[in-house]
């Protein structure tokens, strides 16, 4: 097999493996009461670094709760005044351990430890009674998955320069392409994704910024960022919220910095300015809090897809309270605007696909190009945000908020699942295309002409134009959009 081929052959691997097809090694317990000395001689005598820890005397309603104790707990201990051999582990032992079941994927493995930053997960077998099976480690998995995102959330983590977060970066790029094109779902691709940027664009922010900055603010990501739905670095989408008595000088210094470096990263600057080095984005609460106002009661036309771009807004750094803090001012602004969530919503409907898009002949000189973003994940997602606007939901994620709708009866199940299916196969879609204009050294865009897309391709495509077509018809009717 060639060199160009084995990283697509291991992450097929990845496709179709479980847990239990990976080496799970046998789990070794140890009572909670035992003290370390006595623990790190078993632990000797079996070569063994890990133990699991079963423990009565801590658990709530008597039964017994189970922790994890592994030589880096042993370091930590040590420090302590008390001697090891006084000390019991279950002092020192961890009982918030992250599980997953045998029969999970292993590309759900994979994004547990790292969303967890965790170097094992418990295994247990539901088939079996939810028995535990044994531990499943990192190095393990490594040996699974050659261009596994271990090694890279560890090189972020790890990172000291800006160097070090672009080679990073550029491996987060290329397992992007192996994922997308190994047929992995967009959902898993992008949540992944999302995940390490995250931690890039965190890791990045400390860096850059004094340490005072970074605790008295908190860093967003917002847009498709903020939502975790995107995958091709198209623009920055971020902001930064200052507690009021922080150092605003220095805080848009470290943000001006941080533009320039998070561009050399590979995330183009704005073109609408929507990002920290922008003093508009770049503000203390009490600013903030008259810029939301004013977003929502003002007359600047751009003020409704400011507050949309917020609305999508997670903490990747500092202090997260000040975000919860802004979106509780929004809930009593928007208290008792119902027209104004109308006009919100209008946007969705904003765009439609041209006049028999679908009969046109490939090749033809007038074939016009389909914007994908516009004609049909935009209506998906901000019609899905105004309606999570209405019913005061917090969740970001648009597959999220589609299922909290759902839950209350907004939506009804059918309903939802067809968005979501539609928004995943026209971000699958769009993916495939950005990625072919980077192979061929064009900027990533979303507008395909229908000519350029295969047969399978188009079915779909118009399918989930259609469910969109009257996705748009269903927000006209329950906003009242007519009477606009």
């Amino acid at each position: 097999m060639s060199p160009a081929t084995e990283p697509q052959r291991e992450m097929l691997s990845l496709v179709t493996a479980r847990v239990r097809d990976a080496f799970v090694r046998k789990p070794f317990y140890v009572d909670g009461g035992l003290d370390l000395v006595s623990v790190c001689r078993e632990l000797s005598r079996r070569g063994l670094t890990t133990a699991l820890v079963r423990d009565a005397a801590g658990a709530p309603g008597g039964g017994e709760r189970l922790g994890i104790f592994t030589t880096t707990d042993l370091r930590d201990a040590l420090l302590r005044d008390t001697p090891p051999q006084r000390l019991a582990v279950r002092e020192v032992a961890r009982f918030d351990i992250v599980e997953v079941d045998a029969d999970a994927e292993l590309f759900e493995a994979l994004w547990l430890m790292v969303a967890h930053r965790v170097h094992r997960l418990v295994v247990r077998d539901a088939a079996a009674g939810g028995e535990v099976t044994g531990l499943l480690g990192q190095l393990d998995l490594v040996s699974f998955v050659a261009n596994h995102s271990h090694i890279i959330g560890v090189q972020i983590d790890e990172a000291t320069t800006l160097a070090e977060l672009q080679a990073a970066a550029a491996r987060v790029d290329e397992m992007v392409r192996l994922l997308h094109g190994s047929g992995i779902r967009i959902e898993r691709v992008t949540r992944l994704v999302s995940e390490l940027n995250r931690r890039l664009v965190a890791r990045l922010w400390a860096l850059v910024a004094p340490a005072e900055v970074v605790a008295s603010s908190c860093l967003l990501v917002m847009g498709s960022e903020g939502r975790g739905e995107q995958i091709v670095k198209t623009d920055q989408d971020n902001a930064l919220l200052l507690r009021d008595d922080a150092d605003v000088d220095a805080a848009r210094a470290a943000a001006a910095g941080f533009s320039a470096a998070l561009a050399g990263l590979g995330w183009p600057p704005c073109p609408g300015g929507i990002m920290v080095s922008n003093p508009a984005w770049c503000q203390p609460m009490a600013a903030w809090r008259e810029s939301l106002r004013g977003w929502v009661h003002g007359a600047d036309p751009e003020g409704p897809m400011h507050l949309a771009i917020f609305l999508d807004a997670a903490a990747v750094a500092g202090d997260a309270a000040l975000l919860d803090a802004a979106r509780a001012h929004l809930d009593r602004v928007l208290s008792g605007a119902d027209a104004y969530l109308a006009r919100f919503a209008a946007a969705a409907d904003r765009f439609h696909e041209p006049r028999g898009w679908f009969s046109w002949v490939p090749g033809r000189r007038d074939e016009r190009a389909l914007d994908l973003k516009k004609l049909g994940t935009f209506p998906i997602v901000h019609g899905v945000r105004a309606l999570a606007l209405q019913a005061g939901l917090r969740e970001t994620g648009t597959a999220a908020r589609l299922a909290a709708l759902a839950a209350r009866g907004v939506l009804d199940a059918t309903q939802a699942r067809d968005l979501a299916d539609a928004l995943h196969l026209l971000m699958g879609l769009r993916l495939t295309h950005q990625l072919r204009q980077q192979a061929g050294g064009r900027a990533a865009g979303n507008e395909v002409r229908p000519g350029e897309l295969s047969t399978l391709e188009r079915e779909p495509l118009r399918d989930a134009l259609d469910i969109v077509k009257a996705f748009r018809l269903w927000l006209r009717q329950h906003f009242h959009l007519d009477t606009l």
